[in-house]
């Protein structure tokens, strides 16, 4: 297989209007929106808007859990569902383990059984069992550049018919006319991400790949696609009244071709392209160009970048 890189990362800022994929809770009709504290690229602590980075790896996963359906990748009877507990819903590949067995010994048959749990990650506990599976793709949290983000609680109701009679139901069950409040917020989102493209199929403990060349390939492909797909129809909750508007995306993609990482930095420091591409000159006099940086400006240039990349994984 040629599959030259081992690494890629991305350092970028998502401009996204009106979104609601950030809800913590709610008090009473009032729903709250995520807020973090941070330090800002002058070292004073702050508070912003931020949507944490589960949010972003549920996004990646179900984008992965279609392009696996619609590619016949293998798959296990949870992954098959998208059922969140993975591989640990699927009852059939634990009779066929049989008794506790060494935790290399699992993995091999966690990593040949599905594709899923192979690159998104798993912990499996069953039988006494305590065998993890790193996922190969990392999100940090999407943070508001300070500032550049806004968040405010609109007024909304639930219209009803007959709501002479009242409004809600002391039954708890949806009927009657609902006020609520729900937060929408607007800005630039420091983002940063990283896939390890050279550990899929790979037994961490082992030490070796458990699937062939040709089906790390089509893994390895997936991957990258649904990371793309991530940043072009963001998943996620109240879609279906407040759509995010993705305005723009622009930042950098880093690959690595050794064992080095692909580097990042975060957006929220000012000069991140500057220092990215400084980084990269430093890697490359120690490991031989095995760094390579693409800038992009926006969401088409970005896609180009990666269609790309992917086209390379042959």
């Amino acid at each position: 297989m040629t599959m030259l890189m081992q690494s890629l990362s991305i350092s970028g800022i998502l401009t996204i209007d009106m979104h609601s994929l950030n809800n913590e809770g709610a008090e009473g009709n009032q729903l709250q929106t995520r807020m973090v504290h941070i330090v800002d690229e002058n070292g004073e602590p702050t508070v912003v808007n931020a949507i944490s980075g589960d949010m972003l790896k549920h996004i990646q996963a179900e984008h992965l859990h279609g392009l696996a359906l619609e590619k016949e990748l293998p798959l296990c009877a949870g992954c098959t569902k998208f059922n969140s507990n993975r591989i640990n819903a699927d009852a059939e590949f634990f009779k066929s383990l049989g008794d506790k067995n060494a935790i290399g010994d699992t993995l091999k048959k966690v990593l040949q059984h599905c594709a899923v749990d192979d690159l998104e990650g798993v912990l499996i506990t069953q039988g006494g069992r305590s065998t993890p599976r790193k996922s190969t793709v990392e999100f940090g949290w999407l943070v508001g550049v300070p500032e550049k983000t806004r968040t405010e609680s609109y007024f909304h109701v639930k219209f009803d018919n007959n709501r002479g009679q009242g409004s809600g139901d002391e039954s708890g069950a949806n009927l009657g006319q609902n006020i609520f409040y729900r937060p929408a917020s607007s800005g630039e989102y420091a983002l940063v991400m990283n896939a390890e493209l050279s550990r899929v199929g790979f037994n961490d403990v082992e030490r070796e790949y458990q699937i062939t060349d040709e089906d790390r390939k089509k893994r390895t492909r997936a991957l990258l696609e649904s990371i793309l797909l991530t940043f072009i129809r963001p998943l996620g909750a109240h879609r279906n009244t407040q759509f995010p508007h993705i305005v723009n995306f622009q930042g950098i993609v880093t690959t690595s071709t050794a064992a080095i990482p692909a580097p990042t930095v975060s957006p929220l420091n000012g000069s991140y392209l500057d220092e990215v591409q400084k980084i990269q000159e430093n890697l490359n006099r120690l490991f031989s160009d095995a760094i390579t940086t693409y800038k992009f400006e926006s969401q088409s240039e970005f896609t180009k970048i990666m269609a790309d990349l992917i086209e390379q994984v042959r």
